[in-house]
């Protein structure tokens, strides 16, 4: 069963009346890169986040976000009291040298570098939060991936239907390939009679035999059927088998499209190249729908 590169999942957990929210969101990529973007107090919790989501996914762009909610003032950010004293004596000195008369604003001396910073955690309070968060990735990750699957079968569902149109047209085109080189024999041995009629000459049948069998050589597809059927078979078996069947199905449906531009290629029926066609349009949905795949 594959997955989708595409989902969402959420989780929150509360801790002294504060609440943690995590939010992961997915998308397709084509190798697996992630953004962690956390409150300032919880910085350091971005490595062990990072690790969970590298371990649990392995394509895909991953956007991953902690909220807190009802947080008190004092949990977000400290003031130096310290610093923001030194700003003020310095102005104060400043303007007293300079003999001119000035209202300091402490909202904009917050502003000023050093002043306000986030509000750190003792060592147990760290503790309890890191293992809070990390409980609460975690089912946010577990409700991520339920989704990509989910949403996994549907891609595969609509793959599948797409591979037995292709096998369709396939069965059209073998079992049109088998009258194409008597009908070119029919047709090329009717032109030249009516073009010797007038000259009254003979047609060499063994001449006609010569051309045809260069026809039948030039114009063979059986090997391409075999193995754009081949490629179906393994197409439908990773898609069963490998939940990150992603890039093998790419190469794949690749192949599968350089096959159909063979055949098209020997083609000398329309009827074969009709088929062709249809076959390309399948293999385009196919390949747009690989592009989802984890």
């Amino acid at each position: 069963m594959i997955n989708s590169m595409t989902g969402f999942g959420e989780s929150q957990g509360e801790i002294n009346g504060v609440t943690y929210i995590v939010e992961i969101k997915t998308v397709n990529n084509r190798y697996l890169k992630t953004s962690v973007r956390l409150p300032e107090a919880t910085a350091f919790l971005e490595e062990d986040i990072d690790g969970l989501l590298r371990k649990n996914l392995s394509r895909g762009m991953v956007n991953c976000s902690l909220h807190l909610k009802n947080a008190p003032a004092n949990a977000l950010f400290d003031i130096d009291e310290t610093a923001l004293r030194a700003y003020i004596e310095k102005l104060s000195r400043f303007a007293s040298s300079a003999n001119t008369n000035c209202s300091l604003d402490i909202a904009g001396l917050l502003t000023l570098p050093g002043i306000v910073q986030p509000a750190l955690p003792d060592e147990e309070k760290a503790g309890q939060i890191k293992k809070t968060v990390l409980s609460i990735t975690k089912k946010a990750i577990d409700r991520l991936k339920q989704m990509r699957a989910a949403e996994g079968a549907n891609l595969e569902a609509d793959m599948n239907n797409h591979c037995e149109a292709i096998k369709q047209a396939l069965e059209q085109i073998r079992a049109r390939s088998g009258t194409v080189i008597q009908e070119y024999q029919r047709k090329l041995k009717k032109r030249v009679n009516e073009l010797l009629a007038d000259a009254k000459l003979k047609l060499n049948e063994e001449t006609l035999a010569r051309e045809v069998a260069i026809f039948a050589d030039r114009s063979d597809i059986s090997e391409e059927i075999a193995r754009l059927d081949s490629h179906l078979q393994q197409f439908a078996e990773c898609c069963r088998t490998d939940a990150q069947a992603g890039r093998r199905l790419d190469f794949i449906s690749q192949e599968m499209l350089r096959e159909a531009n063979t055949i098209a290629s020997k083609a000398y029926d329309t009827e074969v190249v009709r088929c062709v066609v249809d076959i390309k349009c399948l293999v385009d949905r196919i390949k747009e729908q690989v592009q989802n795949v984890e």
